[in-house]
C-alpha cells in the first residue's frame, strides 16, 4: 500500500501525519505560539564564557539563554565534519553530539575561541527542552530537497540510507563537479538518489543563495535576534518526506493546498499533481483515525494484539521500556511464549518511539529469555525496525538481564512534552501521599505543636475534607488516645481550597 501526507489546518495549529501502509508513521504538530526553533539562525550575543564545562551562555532573544558547546565552535579555518557519511535525521543534518562536545586535548579552549559580548552567528541544533536552554552551534547546515549545504565545514557525504555503490560514485562525482565555485561541504541526502545534475545544481544554488542573503543580514543587523527562520511544518514534511512512494498530499485548507504545490513546483514538479485538497465537515485526522493513535501514544500502557503490553515511562533525559506478558499465555512452552511477546513489543516499541518522538537514552527490559539465540532474535528484530526510523538511533546490545541500552537523537520536545504539562496536583510526580501516612504526619506535627504550646487547650487542624472524614472514621481511636497524651481537644475546620497533602494548625 502507498504512503499518504496528511495535511490538517487550524487556526491555531498545524499537523502533519505520515501514513505508511496504513499506519501512523510520524507525527509532526506545530503550534502558532510553539514553534520549533531547530533550524533557524540567529545573531547572538556571548553573555558568559565556562571554561570549567567548555561551553558558552549566548542570547539569541529567546526566553532563556542558548548553550554552546566548544566543539560547536566554528574556527578560522574550515573544519572537516566529525563522521563520514551520516544517516539523515528529517530535516535536520546535525554534527554526532558527542563527539562535538567532547574537547579534544590538543584542541583550542572555549576561553580561546570566545569573549563576553561578542556578537556570533548561530543556528538552533535543538529546542528548549525542559528546564534546558536551546542547543545551538555556529556550524551552520541549511537543508535543501537533495542536499545539505554547510558554509562552514569542507566536506562532502553521502547519506547511509542510499546503499547502491554506484548511485553513491555518481552522486559523488557530480557533486565533487558542482561543488567547485561554492565554498562549504555538502551532504546529499536519501532523497537524492536517482536524482539528475540539473536537479542537484538547482538545489545548491537555491541553498547557497539562501546563506548569502543570511550573511547580509547578520553584517547588517547589529542587535541580536532571528536572522532565518525554517520552512512551516507542512513544507518541511514535503520536502523531507514525499517521494515517489508516496501516492498523495491530502491537504484540508486551500491557502496552504496552495503554497505546497507552489512548493513542489520548484523542486519536485513530476509530484505536483499529487497534492489534493480535501475540504470535508468531518476532519481529515478524525478520517483516519489518527487522532485515536495519538490518545494511545500519550498512555502509559500500550496493549499488544496478543495480549501482552508495555509500560512506557519517559524522564528528561530517560525513557524506560518494560515488556510484560500480560493476558498473554502461549501455547507451547514458557520459553516460546516469552520469546512471540517480546517480537510483537519489538515491533510496537519502535512504532510508540517514532509516533512519541522520543529521545535520549532509551532503556527496554525485556522479558528474559533463556536461550541466547532467542535473544538474538530480538536483537536483531528490534534493529530492523529502528531502520525504519528517519532519527538516527544506536543499539548498544542485551545485557544478561534483558536490559537494551539505546539512543534516539532528540531534536525537538517529546510528544508528551508537547501535548501535555506536568499535572498541577502531584506537581508531576504522578502520585500523591495516602491518607494513612497524612494521618501519621498530622499527629506527629500535633504533638510537636503540643509540646510548644504547654499551656494552651486546644489544637484546630485546618485541612481538607477528604483527611478530615478519614481521620474521624478509621482514626478515631487513635486521635481519642493523642488528645488525652498531649491533654488539649483537637477540632478540624474544612478548607476547601486545601490540597489533599495540606493542612494548618492553629494552637490556642
Amino acid at each position: 500500500m502507498a504512503s499518504e501526507i496528511l495535511i490538517q489546518v487550524r487556526p491555531n495549529e498545524t499537523r502533519v501525519a505520515f501514513i505508511q501502509n496504513g499506519v501512523l508513521n510520524d507525527l509532526m504538530i506545530e503550534r502558532n505560539r510553539q514553534r520549533g526553533l531547530v533550524g533557524s539562525i540567529f545573531r547572538g550575543k556571548v553573555i558568559r564564557v565556562l571554561p570549567g564545562m567548555q561551553a558558552a551562555f549566548v542570547d539569541v532573544g529567546l526566553d532563556r539563554a542558548a548553550f554552546l558547546y566548544v566543539g560547536d565552535v566554528k574556527q578560522d579555518d574550515k573544519t572537516e565534519l566529525l563522521w563520514d557519511e551520516p544517516e539523515e535525521k528529517s530535516s535536520d543534518i546535525e554534527f554526532d553530539e558527542k563527539k562535538q562536545g567532547e574537547l579534544q586535548p590538543s584542541g583550542p579552549q572555549i576561553q580561546d575561541l570566545l569573549k563576553e559580548g561578542q556578537d556570533i552567528l548561530v543556528q538552533i541544533a535543538k529546542d528548549p527542552i525542559g528546564t534546558k536552554g536551546a542547543r545551538i552551534t555556529t556550524h551552520i547546515s541549511i537543508p535543501g530537497r537533495f542536499v545539505v549545504y554547510m558554509p562552514t565545514l569542507s566536506h562532502l557525504g553521502v547519506s547511509r540510507k542510499i546503499e547502491n555503490e554506484e548511485e553513491r560514485n555518481r552522486l559523488k562525482e557530480i557533486m565533487d563537479r558542482l561543488r567547485v565555485n561554492i565554498p562549504g561541504g555538502f551532504i546529499v541526502r536519501t532523497a537524492a538518489e536517482g536524482a539528475t545534475e540539473e536537479n542537484l545544481q538547482a538545489d545548491i544554488n537555491y541553498l547557497a543563495s539562501i546563506y548569502d542573503e543570511v550573511s547580509k543580514f547578520y553584517e547588517t543587523r547589529k542587535k541580536f535576534g532571528l536572522i532565518h527562520s525554517d520552512l512551516d511544518v507542512e513544507l518541511r514534511a514535503v520536502r523531507d518526506l514525499l517521494n515517489e512512494d508516496v501516492s498523495r498530499v491530502v491537504v484540508d485548507d486551500e491557502d496552504v493546498q496552495k503554497r505546497v504545490v507552489k512548493f513542489i513546483s520548484q523542486f519536485m514538479p513530476k509530484l505536483k499533481n499529487r497534492v489534493e485538497f480535501l475540504p470535508s465537515v468531518q476532519p481529515l485526522f478524525d478520517k483516519y483515525e489518527i487522532d485515536i493513535e495519538v490518545s494511545r501514544s500519550l498512555g502509559r500502557k500500550v496493549w499488544l494484539k496478543s495480549g501482552g503490553y508495555i509500560i512506557i515511562d519517559e524522564a528528561e533525559a530517560l525513557v524506560v521500556i518494560d515488556v510484560n506478558t500480560g493476558k498473554f499465555v502461549g501455547k507451547k512452552d514458557l520459553e516460546d511464549t516469552i520469546l512471540k511477546t517480546n517480537l510483537e513489543s519489538v515491533k510496537e516499541i519502535a512504532h510508540q518511539l517514532r509516533i512519541r518522538n522520543c529521545g535520549g537514552i532509551i532503556i527496554i527490559d525485556f522479558i528474559d529469555m533463556a536461550r541466547e539465540g532467542n535473544r538474538e532474535k530480538v536483537m536483531a528484530a528490534l534493529k530492523e525496525e529502528l531502520k525504519k526510523d528517519r532519527a538516527r538511533t544506536s543499539v548498544m546490545g542485551m545485557s544478561s538481564l534483558g536490559l537494551v541500552e539505546m539512543t534516539r537523537k532528540r531534536v525537538r520536545p517529546s510528544l508528551l512534552k508537547t501535548l501535555c504539562e506536568p499535572c498541577n496536583y502531584c506537581d508531576g510526580k504522578g502520585y500523591i501521599k495516602n491518607k494513612y501516612t497524612m494521618t501519621s504526619e498530622l499527629f506527629r506535627e500535633i504533638e510537636r505543636e503540643a509540646a510548644t504550646h504547654p499551656g494552651s487547650q486546644s489544637v484546630e487542624v485546618h485541612c481538607h475534607s477528604a483527611l478530615a472524614d478519614w481521620i474521624y472514621e478509621e482514626e478515631g481511636v487513635p486521635l481519642e488516645k493523642l488528645e488525652k497524651k498531649i491533654q488539649k481537644r483537637i477540632t478540624f475546620k474544612i478548607e476547601p481550597d486545601f490540597h489533599n497533602e495540606q493542612y494548618e494548625l492553629f494552637v490556642e
